[in-house]
C-alpha cells in the first residue's frame, strides 16, 4: 500500500521539503550540511528538508543518512 508525502519546492530560496506525515516536529542536523530531517517528539524521522538545491549536479547524488 502507498502511502501519501508532501512536497514543498520554493525556488527563490532554493529549498525543498519532504514531509511523510503532517504531525509536528522540528528539524535537526544530519550528515550532511544540506540536509536536516524533521522528527516527531519521539524522535521518529517524519520528514527531511534540503537547502541548495539547485547546487546538486545530475549524475552526482546527494547522499545522507536518516535513521528509521
Amino acid at each position: 500500500m502507498a502511502e501519501k508525502i508532501k512536497l514543498w519546492f520554493d525556488a527563490e530560496a532554493d529549498f525543498l521539503e519532504v514531509r511523510f506525515t503532517d504531525a509536528s516536529g522540528y528539524l535537526k542536523a544530519t550528515s550532511h550540511d544540506a540536509v536536516m530531517e524533521r522528527v516527531d517528539t519521539e524522535g521518529h524521522v517524519i520528514g527531511f528538508t534540503i537547502q541548495g538545491v539547485s547546487t546538486f549536479k545530475k549524475g552526482n547524488p546527494l547522499e545522507a543518512l536518516l535513521p528509521v
